[in-house]
């Protein structure tokens, strides 16, 4: 990203300033490659989608005063204790029938009602990921505070006004904002798959007489740095991420990691290469610009707070030159669009409606 800050001190043959470029690569065909890209489409089907997972998600919730019945959403406090040791306690609001606890849980607090308390002779399975409750006999004490009845919520004009979206407060001004922002998204991919294809072609055309290490060993710091990071933000360490993510064992993304690193570098000399012919490197007042703007942009001081946490100007100034050749070889590619099959674009339109999508991003912002 801009903002990254490579704290690691690399030699100079990490960055492009620090080799000759004709030492590792030679040019191939640059302009007027052929590539294709998805066309960006939204169907009434995904707008359809999209919406009733809104609805799923808000459904009506009324407190009753009746016994617990499957379906329910139950307020609940308990507390689990195992040969008469506390190992758990919290206060939670639990739908019955999702299956959150352990096998006889949610049956057991159907029937019970508001301010009832009952004890839950329970096991834990053979297999559970805890070693220490695997199998053990365990009893759950548990409090109903709350009774609640779910119903289905209805697209009418008073759920779009409850969304308490700018501008938008009837049903067919709610489908156009879903719409608009389902192909917002689907532009957004259609982007980044047309920027992927691009670079892919123009460096599958390249020569490359090899790739300088230190380069290649920056690029892999790089990744391993950002996947780290975004597996801390599930609370989980990176082997797990890879695992869950891609189905990759240590060894197996420690490689496609080490590829991901080596395309990197060699992009970005082909991009570097390109850039030195057709006159498109990062002058100083470019560099100057781009670095007033961000600093203001993501709320620092000055300039100079902007630069320090940014560290080595040097990859920096790569990224930049690589955003102006991205554009100048997009502007001369031969564009191709292709339909979506159906089932691309369900799964389009499921990635957006998983992130919460689009329409809570726009309203936070």
């Amino acid at each position: 990203t801009e903002t990254e800050s490579e704290t690691k001190v690399y030699p100079d043959e990490a960055y492009l300033d620090g080799i000759n470029l004709g030492d590792f690569v030679e040019l191939g065909d640059y302009k007027g490659v052929d590539v294709t890209v998805t066309k960006a489409e939204v169907t009434d089907e995904m707008v359809d989608q999209y919406i009733q997972s809104v609805l799923d998600s808000n459904k009506n919730k009324e407190e009753v005063d009746r016994a617990v019945k499957d379906g329910d959403v139950v307020d609940i406090k308990y507390v689990g204790k195992k040969d008469g040791v506390e190992f758990d306690g919290a206060s939670y609001e639990l739908t019955i029938g999702s299956n959150t606890f352990i096998d006889g849980f949610e049956d057991g607090v159907i029937g019970m009602k508001k301010d009832e308390t009952k004890e839950l002779n329970l096991t834990f399975p053979e297999d559970y990921s805890n070693t220490d409750l695997a199998g053990a006999d365990v009893v759950f004490t548990v409090t109903v505070n709350h009774v609640y009845e779910e119903t289905d919520a209805v697209l009418d004009d008073a759920f779009v006004a409850a969304r308490n979206i700018d501008g938008v407060s009837t049903v067919a001004e709610y489908r156009q904002y879903v719409y608009d922002n389902l192909m917002s998204s689907a532009k957004s991919q259609q982007e980044t798959e047309l920027e992927r294809n691009v670079l892919e072609a123009v460096t599958a055309n390249a020569t490359f007489k090899e790739t300088p290490e230190e380069m290649v060993s920056r690029y892999y710091d790089r990744l391993v740095k950002n996947l780290t990071a975004t597996a801390s933000m599930y609370g989980i360490d990176l082997e797990t991420f890879m695992s869950y993510s891609y189905g990759l064992a240590a060894d197996e993304y420690e490689d496609e990691l080490q590829k991901s690193a080596q395309s990197a570098a060699e992009q970005i000399m082909v991009m570097q290469a390109i850039a030195e012919k057709e006159g498109l490197t990062l002058t100083d007042e470019e560099l100057q610009a781009d670095l007033e703007s961000s600093a203001s942009e993501y709320g620092y001081d000055s300039v100079d707070a902007y630069q320090e946490a940014i560290g080595d100007l040097r990859g920096y100034k790569e990224y930049l030159m690589s955003e102006k050749v991205t554009k100048y070889l997009i502007e001369n590619a031969n564009v191709t669009e292709t339909e979506a099959s159906t089932e691309e674009a369900t799964e389009e339109t499921t990635e957006t409606e998983t992130e919460t999508t689009t329409e809570t991003a726009t309203e936070a912002e």
